[in-house]
Formats: C-alpha cells, sequence, structure tokens
C-alpha cells in the first residue's frame, strides 16, 4: 500500500441531525456516518471536505493519521469550560494551538514522524483519547500541559528556549489512560514528560460516589430537571462534563497556579536530554556487566572443556587423522577445530613446541589436499578461542 489516510470525527455534546448527515454523505459516499461519528479511510484520493471547518460546527474530536508520519488531533470545548485565555496558553504555536469563536474553542495538535515505523491503522485510537475532553472541562489541565510539551519539543519553530512553562498541574507523574493515549498518539518524549512531572503535586483522591450523590442532591429539583431534558435532547456529553467540572469546583481540585518556580523550555528540553544520557549509560553498564559475565562463562567452559581434552589428548589426535581420511570438506572443519583445540591444550602445558611439531606432520603427510591445508593454516594462526568444545570431543 502506497497510501493511507484515516480520518474520524466524533460528536460528544450533541447528536447529529438527518441533515448533518446528509451534508456529510455529500462529501464521501463511502464513509460509515452515524448520529455521532464520521469515519473513512483513503488508498487514494483525499478527504473533501474542511476538517476545522466541520469541528466548529459539528464535532467535539477529531483524529487523522496518514502513513508517512503525520498525526493530526483536534478537540473543541464550549468556553465555559475551556475559556479562549487558558486555551491560548497551553497552546501557543503550530503545532499546538487553539482557536476560539463565539462559543467554542478548538484546540489542533500536530505530531510528525518520517521515521517510516507506521503499525495503527487508526481504529479505536479516538475514543481512547477523546476522555481527555472530559478531564480538561472539569478542570484537569493534565493533557493541555502535555499539549504544551509538545510544542516545547517541537523542533520546527525558531525560539531561544526562554519560553516558561504554564503551572505544572498535579497529577502529571499518574497520567490517567486517556492523557496516556493522548501522549502516545502524539509522540511526547517521555524522557520530557517524566522531567516536568518532577514539578507536579499529587494529584487529589477522585470523588467517591456517596459524595457524589451527595452533592448531586443539593442541586435545586428544577435544575435536575433542566439536565435530564438535555440528555433527553443528545446533549447528555456536555452534561456529564459540565457536572464535573462543577463537581471539581467545589472541592478545589484545579490546579493551583504559581505552585512551583515556572522552568524554561530549554531547562526541559536540557533535563530531559541529560535523563536520556544517564539512562544510556545505565544501560551501556548493564550490558557491559552482561557481556563480562557471559565471556567469564565461557572462559571456564573452554577450561573444563581443555581439561576433558586432556584426559583423552592422544585419541584426538587419532581422531584427526581418520577425519581427514574421509577427504569430506564437513569432517576437514571439524579435524581443523580439534587441531585448533589440541595445539591450545599444548600451550596452556608448555608443550607448545610439541603440538606445533604434529602438525608441520600432518602438513607434510597432507601437502596434496590443498583445501585442507588452508583451513588447517588460517585455524592454527587465529588468535580467537571456540565458544565451546564438548561438540567436538570424540
Amino acid at each position: 500500500m502506497s497510501e493511507y489516510q484515516y480520518y474520524e470525527f466524533q460528536a460528544v455534546d450533541r447528536a447529529l441531525t438527518e441533515e448533518d448527515r446528509r451534508r456529510m454523505r455529500a462529501v464521501s459516499t463511502r464513509a460509515a456516518i452515524t448520529s455521532r461519528s464520521f469515519v473513512n479511510s483513503y488508498e487514494w484520493g483525499d478527504f473533501k471536505g474542511d476538517a476545522f471547518g466541520w469541528m466548529q460546527r459539528w464535532f467535539d474530536g477529531f483524529l487523522y493519521l496518514a502513513n508517512w508520519g503525520t498525526h493530526e488531533l483536534m478537540l473543541r470545548l464550549p468556553l465555559q469550560m475551556l475559556d479562549a485565555e487558558t486555551g491560548a496558553r497551553f497552546c501557543p504555536g503550530e503545532v499546538a494551538s487553539a482557536s476560539a469563536d463565539g462559543e467554542h474553542v478548538v484546540l489542533s495538535y500536530r505530531s510528525e514522524d518520517e521515521s517510516g515505523e507506521w503499525e495503527d491503522d487508526g481504529t479505536g485510537l479516538l475514543s481512547a483519547i477523546l476522555p481527555v475532553r472530559t478531564e480538561i472541562a472539569a478542570g484537569d489541565h493534565r493533557a493541555l500541559y502535555l499539549g504544551w510539551l509538545l510544542w516545547a519539543q517541537d523542533a520546527s519553530f525558531e525560539h531561544d528556549g526562554a519560553e516558561r512553562e504554564p503551572a505544572v498541574p498535579p497529577g502529571l507523574r499518574t497520567l490517567s489512560a486517556a492523557q496516556q493515549a493522548f501522549a502516545g498518539f502524539l509522540r511526547i518524549d517521555e524522557d520530557l514528560v517524566r522531567v516536568a512531572a518532577a514539578a507536579s503535586a499529587d494529584a487529589p483522591p477522585a470523588p467517591e460516589g456517596v459524595a457524589v450523590e451527595a452533592w448531586l442532591a443539593t442541586l435545586p429539583e428544577t435544575e435536575r430537571m433542566s439536565l435530564l431534558v438535555r440528555v433527553m435532547r443528545g446533549e447528555e456529553g456536555a452534561v456529564r462534563a459540565d457536572l464535573v467540572r462543577r463537581h471539581a469546583g467545589t472541592l478545589g481540585r484545579e490546579a493551583p497556579a504559581g505552585a512551583a518556580p515556572r522552568r524554561t523550555v530549554k531547562e526541559l528540553l536540557d533535563a530531559a536530554e541529560a535523563m536520556r544520557d544517564e539512562r544510556r549509560r545505565v544501560d551501556e553498564e548493564r550490558k557491559a556487566r552482561k557481556k563480562a559475565r557471559l565471556e567469564a562463562a565461557l572462559a571456564a567452559n573452554h577450561e573444563r572443556c581443555l581439561d576433558i581434552l586432556a584426559a583423552t589428548e592422544e585419541d584426538a589426535w587419532r581422531r584427526v587423522d581418520a577425519l581427514i581420511a574421509t577427504k569430506q570438506p564437513k569432517r576437514y572443519d571439524e579435524a581443523v577445530a580439534l587441531v585448533r583445540d589440541l595445539r591450545e591444550l599444548a600451550a596452556r602445558e608448555g608443550r607448545l613446541a610439541q603440538a606445533e611439531a604434529r602438525i608441520d606432520d600432518l602438513r607434510e603427510w597432507n601437502a596434496k589436499k590443498p583445501s585442507l591445508l588452508e583451513r588447517l593454516n588460517k585455524a592454527v594462526s587465529a588468535s580467537s578461542r571456540p565458544s565451546s568444545l564438548t561438540m567436538r570431543l570424540p
């Protein structure tokens, strides 16, 4: 497949009308369209609609991926749940931007990766990410901060690294499943997240069911009825987000502003690079220790094999003659390997000259076997040890 593009839109706060779906069908005859979603993929051609325009008009979530490495994500929230100023503070640039109209703010994110690695076809990704929208609406700014880190790590924009981070929200060390999916899809540097999370306070405990019920009971009856009517109209997503945000506000669960010194982009990027360097150093040391243990084990095994060979040394020399007599290249290799081991045994015991003399005799007796002589000369001159001798013992 030379090209693949995946588009998915989801509506949360309001179901699509028949007229909405009719307009979408006019754009694509093969898309899967429901009262809550529009999904299509392309192996040729392209999407004929305006994704941003559709977000402003109909949808609350959008995900796009292409097999050449582009990932795009958009989230739409009502302005009463996320004001334009906050959106712009966390999304200050091209790869993470915020655009507000009279009723909503649309957060747009983009990640590019030209490495050629491509696995996901897009199915299920938006559903896994979309809960961050409700979290943001409830005052949880972790996903917003992750989006700012996407902007900070991007190398395509010019900056001197002096820009300071927004307030670090609590709970950044324990991301929700949706926030992890958000960070993974946008390829946000995991080391950068860890560095940023070092300044994050612990997340407050989730409210218990009894406490939520008690709070809901305090709402006026007319308001509860109004909320139920909105649910019946297909606005259950907006109702839930509104209730979660209001309840979180009563508990003071929103991120405290200015709780820690604001770090610069350069400080965060340098710290993330230092973390990567340290991890590489530790990994290299671990590999070196493993290699040393393996080499020590092989050396010990080699010495044991030489001990065994010493007990049957003369039989081994006779086996060399028998293997050569077969005149088979494979048997030549076995003979030559055994000669090399016998030579090493003799060297270990101070009898190298004796072994060299026997090898010279082999050369003389087999002077008309150039293939064997070539193997023998190469093996005798080689300084490397065999990995194991036991397979060659008679």
